[in-house]
């Protein structure tokens, strides 16, 4: 089993403006950069609200890790306070090791999305476990981003 975990942070609208800084500190390109107007439910948002990053990945030196962000939406029921600006990103070799340890992850818990495929064609869910840390499990067949 091949675990990787990284940090996925959370931001109050300045997201891009964050990485852009951050991109400029440890260099490389960002593996992905999305806006919340460029997915399915993007047509439903304000404009300013579709201008904020949905995602966003950013490879840190050359060991596999990615830190990786995106902006809170109050028109979609997130708040960002200090306390909620990081999530735990885990990323499995297959769904069934992301269900088991998204289902072992989330008994007594709280389950935010359940774990399934998701538009961009990863399984993906979110949950807050039951001591109030907040994780998203992933399985993607393509490189992990």
């Amino acid at each position: 089993m091949a675990v990787q975990l990284n940090s996925y942070l959370n931001f109050d609208g300045k997201a891009e403006q964050a990485f852009n800084f951050y991109k400029s500190v440890f260099g490389g390109e960002f593996l992905t950069f999305q806006r919340f107007k460029d997915n399915p439910m993007g047509a439903n948002l304000s404009a300013a609200d579709g201008e904020k990053i949905l995602h966003v990945a950013l490879p840190i030196g050359n060991n596999g890790v990615v830190l990786m962000a995106s902006d809170t939406l109050e028109s979609m029921g997130q708040t960002w306070k200090p306390g909620n600006e990081f999530t735990l990103s885990l990323h499995l070799d297959s769904i069934e090791e992301g269900q088991k340890y998204f289902d072992a992850l989330a008994a007594g818990g709280v389950v935010g999305a359940p774990f399934e495929k998701a538009f961009w064609g990863a399984h993906w869910g979110m949950l807050t476990d039951k001591f109030g840390m907040k994780w998203m499990v992933s399985y993607d067949p393509k490189p992990t981003t």
